[in-house]
């Protein structure tokens, strides 16, 4: 009975300990994602299984190209149709950075910044479009200047996407991780998924 007791103990120690360590990387530090919806095609797919980096803002500020998770804000809710109080997460690409002017002309996107004055147009080799499908995306026309603190995000599925050219800029305290690792499919098991930085200016 003693003996028991004592493996019961035991037990109850690993798995308090266990549950030490692990919570508050599940809170804290990284979460999972399970990709939803169309608008990354073909870089991610839906169901795609991802792991979010959730520290790493916390030292260095985001980059253009890289892929993250955020919480939608009150517009982007309402033009994709939910209610007010929910939360709501969406995964896009950051493509304009704060005190950067972004220039939508359909399908090309323009950046003007302190390096480029006269504004660089992005290679952009992850898009998806399919020309064959009309859509009313592709006659886009806007020009938007980022404040601090705010990023511009679209989707890689660029006719099919929620993402600030509807619906404003992105708050830096709504971003909730970067993408580091898909795990599942299996055959597409990869470290920073989809991430570019290599643009042409």
């Amino acid at each position: 009975m003693q003996t028991f007791k004592n493996t019961a103990k035991e037990i109850l120690g690993v798995v308090i300990i266990s549950l030490a360590i692990v919570l508050p990387i599940r809170y804290f530090i990284a979460q999972p994602f399970v990709v939803s919806g169309e608008s990354m095609d073909k870089t991610f797919q839906n169901g795609n299984y991802l792991i979010i980096d959730e520290i790493s803002y916390r030292f260095e500020t985001p980059k253009r190209g890289d892929v993250i998770v955020f919480k939608v804000p009150p517009e982007g809710l309402q033009i994709s149709h939910y209610s007010s109080d929910q939360t709501v997460y969406f995964i896009k690409r950051i493509i304009g950075l704060p005190g950067e002017t972004v220039e939508i002309n359909g399908d090309q996107v323009k950046i003007y910044n302190k390096d480029n004055p006269n504004g660089f147009v992005l290679s952009e080799p992850y898009t998806y479009i399919d020309k064959l499908i009309p859509s009313p995306v592709s006659n886009v026309q806007e020009k938007v200047t980022l404040k601090d603190g705010e990023y511009f995000v679209m989707g890689d599925n660029r006719h099919n996407s929620s993402d600030s050219r509807f619906w404003g800029t992105l708050p830096a305290s709504n971003i909730k991780g970067r993408v580091i690792t898909r795990l599942f499919p299996l055959n597409e098991i990869s470290i920073f998924p989809g991430s570019h930085n290599s643009y042409l200016k």
